[in-house]
């Protein structure tokens, strides 16, 4: 999915090398991020869900901040909780512009992510956090809108399965508009500069 998403910048290159060829400026002063730059991508454009505290929510409702949306399951024993900790570690890192980052957490488990579960979730990292989710038969419409890779890997039990899912997490600048892929592991510090290059447009 990262090898495809390379593909969304050659558009943009090309553009600045048309402006440099005309004398043009601006394009030399883009910023060059840690995550990969996926500007102008038509996936991950949107979505139409409901918060842990059962207000529909949309990407609108964010505007002028920089959302952060992760996908994964309350029940993740390592990827999950580090990918949040890390989110709010970032957040941390913003200082007072702390408040201009939204975490989103989408969970790929409606089976046992029920709200509650989800808002305790979501306490554990930062408050202002919101967990996510869609109606088991919308899911997959979702997912696949996102690019998001999730299975189910059945356990010795019927409720001890885990979920295999996308490691990643999509990044979306003051207007709502994907802007750039995270990888897993990626550092608190790198995400914390990109979300200030993106405050700063």
């Amino acid at each position: 999915m990262i090898r495809s998403n390379l593909g969304f910048r050659r558009p943009f290159l090309a553009l600045c090398l048309v402006a440099a060829g005309l004398g043009l400026a601006g394009c030399k002063d883009a910023p060059s991020f840690s995550a990969v730059d996926i500007t102008g991508a038509d996936y991950a454009t949107g979505f139409s869900l409901t918060d842990h505290n059962g207000q529909a929510r949309t990407l609108a409702d964010f505007k002028g901040k920089v959302v952060v949306i992760f996908f994964g399951y309350t029940q993740c024993p390592d990827v999950c909780p580090t990918s949040m900790t890390e989110l709010a570690q970032a957040k941390q890192l913003l200082g007072a512009d702390g408040d201009k980052l939204q975490g989103l957490f989408v969970s790929v488990d409606p089976e046992r992510d029920t709200p509650e579960i989800m808002k305790a979730y979501m306490a554990n990292f930062d408050p202002g956090f919101l967990a996510l989710y869609a109606a088991p038969n919308a899911l997959p419409e979702l997912t696949k809108s996102f690019r998001i890779y999730y299975k189910k890997v059945e356990g010795k039990t019927p409720t001890s399965y885990t979920m295999d899912h996308s490691a990643g997490s999509y990044v979306y600048d003051t207007q709502g508009r994907v802007r750039l892929y995270t990888r897993y592991g990626g550092g608190a510090q790198a995400l914390a500069d990109d979300v200030k290059k993106l405050l700063a447009e």
